[in-house]
């Protein structure tokens, strides 16, 4: 539960770093001896044995399905990919130019009016579903206005959602090795504890309002740059290079102007981050058959000079940039890949809310001009 702290208490934080306001059950984030677990389970296990839909299933419902289970779940998820022509047609008035995430904000935000919860269609069921059609809102909307083109979304011939992901963006069967990069990666985003995104889907969770309102308020937060947005900050940078002695000197330019690089360091992590030499591992092998796959040891290079230079780590973002981009995924497509993956956690963190919830109403620490008295507007000098 997360839960309204007690009035008059000193303690303050900015950014309510170091701020403990509730209790989970979800996860464990850089805890000693710990480190990220999603319900018990070390994210390293999970990674290398586990499947997306295991670990979706695991987050949403508590724990790991058993094999048959796992299968009515790949089943229930391939019927839910469909989305309503209503929403189709939202799409295609959506500009070209908008940014996918506002294309994701929008299109689950319609599809909540379209299909409303109530009595009939609640909670672990919303969440089945946006698990299982955000692939189709995005990519429907991306060929629509990049190929002219209206996709059918309803395809069984890939059964996991990052092999329906990669065939909806390319429109052909994915290899193995991609398949298998991008379902690890959404594993390593599925959750992440209190982040600024789950925050803020557990506050409007907290005022009960619906579940859609909740995610729609999660997917804004993860826009930003200083969140989700970070995977994008992170390729541009690593793109404005070929070499890795290009990308030293680059950077060492950048450090020496002050400048911020995205896709390093972390508010909870002290030494490393856990996920992230997981999915480096996944960025050098799909680097070996990529035509630029240069990026990857220019990559290193970035590393190696935030570390000599700052003792600063790569997050999750930064090598999740470049495993992205030799799975010949664009850009602006990484973040909304991050609120595929993520709304695993957000609907877990949901459910425990209101499993026990208490408005969430902080206080804040007034330093503005003490007691005034009014002035009327015709005597103020």
């Amino acid at each position: 539960m997360i839960a309204e702290g007690k009035r008059n208490m000193t303690a303050k934080s900015s950014g309510l770093e170091g701020i403990i306001v509730g209790d989970t059950a979800i996860s464990t984030v850089g805890k000693e001896g710990l480190g990220l677990t999603y319900r018990g389970f070390d994210i390293h296990e999970l990674a290398a044995k586990s499947t997306f839909e295991e670990v979706a299933f695991l987050l949403t419902y508590g724990n790991l399905p058993k094999s048959a289970e796992l299968h009515a779940y790949r089943e229930k998820l391939i019927k839910l990919r469909r989305i309503p022509n209503e929403l189709k047609t939202v799409l295609e008035l959506m500009p070209r130019s908008a940014h996918p995430m506002e294309v994701l904000r929008t299109g689950i935000s319609m599809l909540g009016t379209l299909e409303s919860e109530s009595t009939h269609y609640k909670d672990h069921q919303i969440a089945d579903r946006l698990i299982a059609c955000t692939p189709s809102i995005l990519l429907y909307w991306y060929r629509f206005h990049q190929f002219n083109e209206k996709i059918e979304t309803w395809n069984s011939n890939e059964p996991t959602v990052a092999g329906y992901f990669l065939y909806l963006l390319h429109g052909e069967k994915p290899s193995d090795e991609m398949r298998r990069a991008v379902d690890v990666s959404l594993i390593l985003y599925a959750e992440h504890e209190l982040n600024a995104s789950t925050f803020a889907a557990r506050v409007t969770a907290s005022t009960e309002s619906d579940f859609y309102s909740a995610i729609v308020s999660a997917i804004g937060t993860l826009r930003g740059a200083l969140h989700g947005g970070a995977n994008e900050e992170a390729m541009r940078l690593i793109s404005n290079y070929k070499t890795p002695e290009q990308a030293e000197k680059g950077v060492r330019e950048l450090l020496a102007k002050k400048a911020k690089i995205m896709g390093f360091g972390h508010r909870v992590y002290k030494k490393s981050d856990p996920r992230s030499d997981i999915i480096k591992e996944w960025s050098k092998k799909l680097s070996a058959n990529a035509r630029d796959g240069y990026l990857y040891p220019v990559s290193e290079a970035i590393e190696k000079v935030l570390w000599d230079e700052k003792k600063l780590f790569p997050n999750l973002d930064f090598y999740s940039a470049s495993a992205y981009h030799f799975c010949g995924i664009p850009t602006p497509l990484f973040t909304p890949i991050f609120v595929m993956s993520r709304l695993t956690g957000w609907s877990a963190h949901i459910f425990e809310q209101r499993g026990n919830n208490r408005l969430i109403r902080p206080e804040a620490n007034y330093n503005g001009p003490g007691p005034r008295a009014f002035v009327p507007v015709d005597q103020r000098g």
